[in-house]
């Protein structure tokens, strides 16, 4: 692409759409191979004859599109697009909106259909190894009761689930969001009762997986997900009665 066929006269995101395809068609081509530092923004814009912030906008797309890797304070190097490099670029934005109420219940959502089906495949079609994984993990998760340690043995226990799927995106998305979003749950006021509770549902998912029993297991993770979640939602905030004016309740 010549500086002629990107015009300023075009709305930003049309020439940075326009800008991001030219980068990805030099990489594919080999003139930007992957490792390289990608050109300045400077020499961008010369090339392009546009503005930073349009050369910053496509050098985005070109992350979330895998053809560059950011970080450090240094110059974006050209990398070969994967799905995992896609994945985390795409990670990165949606953590920025866990905070959204709204956004959170949409990432639990997802998280509930991957492991509904997931415990669904696991009970119909599991392997001895497979589910030896999940008898380890599930021990551990008891052995955790009451430290520490409990939340990151609950993400084991519900990783070895889905891993039986054997779909390297389905458990990249596991590894990444359902993480992140139990990393960021708040502290329970009284340990000990909260991973009882959470290890006896484990224990119950885990043995109708071991059963081959497909609708208890699916209807076990979808209620004990659902209570998991409501649990950590905070409570309205009440009006105190006596604030509020006369005649009114």
């Amino acid at each position: 692409m010549t500086p002629e066929n990107v015009t300023t006269n075009e709305e930003p995101k049309r020439v940075s759409d326009k800008i991001a395809d030219a980068l990805v068609g030099q990489i594919k081509s080999g003139a930007l191979n992957a490792g390289d530092a990608m050109p300045t923004e400077r020499e961008l814009c010369e090339q392009f004859s546009t503005s930073r912030p349009t050369v910053r906008e496509a050098l985005s797309q070109l992350q979330l599109r895998g053809y560059v890797t950011t970080g450090g304070g240094k110059r974006p190097r050209v990398t070969a697009p994967s799905i995992e490099n896609v994945l985390l670029s795409a990670a990165d934005h949606i953590r920025e909106i866990l905070g959204n109420a709204e956004s959170a219940a949409h990432l639990e959502q997802m998280r509930q259909f991957i492991e509904a089906g997931a415990v669904r495949v696991a009970a119909e079609h599991s392997s001895n190894i497979q589910v030896a994984k999940m008898q380890t993990a599930l021990e551990a998760n008891l052995a955790a009761i009451g430290t520490e340690d409990f939340p990151v043995t609950d993400i084991a226990f519900h990783r070895s689930i889905v891993a039986v799927v054997g779909n390297p995106i389905i458990l990249k998305l596991h590894d990444m969001f359902v993480s992140t979003m139990l990393a960021q749950r708040p502290n329970v006021s009284d340990r000990r009762p909260h991973d009882e509770l959470v290890y006896e549902e484990h224990r119950a998912i885990y043995e109708a997986v071991l059963s081959g029993d497909v609708v208890p297991a699916t209807s076990l993770i979808d209620s004990h997900l659902e209570r998991s979640y409501r649990s950590r939602l905070a409570a309205p905030k009440s009006l105190n009665a006596s604030s509020l004016p006369v005649g009114e309740t």
